[in-house]
């Protein structure tokens, strides 16, 4: 190769001879630089500011339909409330001079035997809402005047007037019982001259009663 004279020189050495460099392809090795090691890695930097969140973008597609799942351990089994009572009487009833319960000696139906037969009352065991009914034959030339009671108030009343001839008459009505209240049927006192008739033969008074919706229900 040819010689190369730098830009800026009188093109002359100290001996009259041009000044040369080589080509750096025929440089002294002194004149190439290399790479160290790798340095260590710097701390991280403070976090940037977030910027603008973006627009929502549209809805992919549906994916595929995933396997069926294991069953599932068994449930509690339901609960249920149940509460019914049906009671007859087949002897006459006088009003004396003071308040009579009614009592009963004939039963259709008495689940759990939530109706006591003895004092003739229904007790409350499970609260909730009850429709009660109550039928009785009238006596002829008598008045009927009965209370359906709960606990010591009067609930609804059955009254039939002074008549020459005997009928049925029939009370009903739906309360809203707590646990350990107490409905009944009581006769009014001796002011009046009422009765309920019947006999031994047939059954002419009833009362009936039974759960409606338990108050644990939704």
């Amino acid at each position: 190769m040819g010689a190369l004279v730098l830009p800026g020189s009188s093109g002359a050495g100290a001996e009259g001879k041009p000044r040369v460099s080589r080509h750096p392809s025929t440089a002294s090795p002194a004149c190439y630089h290399t790479l160290g090691e790798k340095g260590d890695r710097g701390e991280r930097g403070l976090q940037g500011k977030f910027g603008r969140t973006g627009v929502a973008g549209s809805r992919g597609h549906p994916g595929p339909k995933g396997q069926k799942g294991s069953t599932g351990a068994p449930g509690e089994h339901c609960k249920s409330h149940y509460a019914a009572f049906s009671v007859g009487r087949r002897k006459p009833l006088h009003s004396n001079d003071y308040y009579q319960t009614l009592i009963f000696d004939t039963e259709f139906v008495n689940l759990y035997g939530h109706f006591n037969m003895f004092t003739g009352k229904f007790y409350c065991y499970v609260p909730g809402i009850y429709y009660f009914s109550l039928h009785v034959h009238t006596w002829n030339q008598k008045e009927t005047y009965l209370h359906i009671m709960r606990n010591a108030a009067e609930a609804v009343i059955l009254y039939a007037q002074v008549g020459e001839r005997s009928v049925m008459q029939s009370q009903s009505v739906l309360l809203e019982l707590h646990e350990r209240d107490e409905v009944w049927v009581r006769l009014y006192k001796g002011e009046r001259e009422n009765a309920v008739f019947s006999d031994e033969y047939d059954t002419y008074v009833t009362f009936s009663g039974h759960l409606v919706k338990y108050s644990g229900d939704p």
